[in-house]
């Protein structure tokens, strides 16, 4: 039986980079490019016909913006989610892309290693951020924590608490992978991202965290 494809509109005023794209989409049985757009206006009226599951928005286009296009999309039509793709570092851009509703922000010079990854993230309702990124999440709950700002109840996602209570139980990422229904790739980033959030460095560590954290038993 056939796997259901995620149907993809590729956003970017430049022809040259959705072919690349394109080429590395649809190389993936579960992925499939069924629209192109080459600005944010068009890409806002492909988004709401309803035959898209994704959109990979590039953030620096004519016309209409990929965050403003996003902004759009989020409110016209909440069910597609929203990759940004990016040539910038940048964390102000950053924080408008998830503030705009995208699911995750890939940077340009690694799209060949980040997007596959990202599209299913995005459509297991997961974010995904480059390392960097999670990095600039952090600086700004460390300074909004220090200026007495409201914080969020958790720095780590459903998910990855998940992955923490498991790997406190002892399981080994194949173990956990089975039991999440993900790949093993996918737990060692969550495992990697949850490091770098906590500012730990092993199994241990995470442990005794999800001990305080009331995610396991001591």
């Amino acid at each position: 039986m056939e796997p259901t494809k995620t149907r993809i509109l590729l956003v970017d005023d430049h022809g040259l980079v959705r072919r690349g794209l394109r080429l590395i989409l649809d190389a993936e049985p579960d992925l499939t490019v069924v629209a192109e757009a080459g600005d944010g206006a068009e890409a806002v009226e492909l988004a709401t016909r309803g035959d898209v599951d994704l959109v990979i928005l590039d953030i620096a286009m004519p016309r209409m913006t990929g965050l403003q296009a996003a902004r759009e999309m989020s409110r016209r039509a909440p069910h597609v989610r929203i990759l940004m793709l990016s040539m910038y570092d940048n964390e102000q851009y950053l924080f408008e892309a998830l503030k705009a509703g995208a699911s995750g922000y890939v940077l340009k010079s690694v799209a060949d290693r980040d997007l596959i990854e990202a599209c299913r993230a995005a459509m297991r309702n997961e974010p995904f951020l480059y390392p960097g990124a999670v990095t600039a999440l952090i600086r700004d709950y460390l300074r909004r924590d220090e200026r007495g700002e409201p914080l969020p109840d958790n720095i780590l996602t459903p998910r990855e608490e998940e992955v923490v209570k498991l790997i406190a139980e002892g399981n080994s990422s194949r173990q956990i992978a089975k039991t999440l229904v993900i790949s093993v790739k996918t737990v060692d980033r969550h495992r990697a991202n949850v490091l770098q959030k906590l500012g730990m460095h092993d199994r241990l560590d995470l442990a005794r965290y999800a001990i305080r954290a009331g995610l396991a038993q001591p």
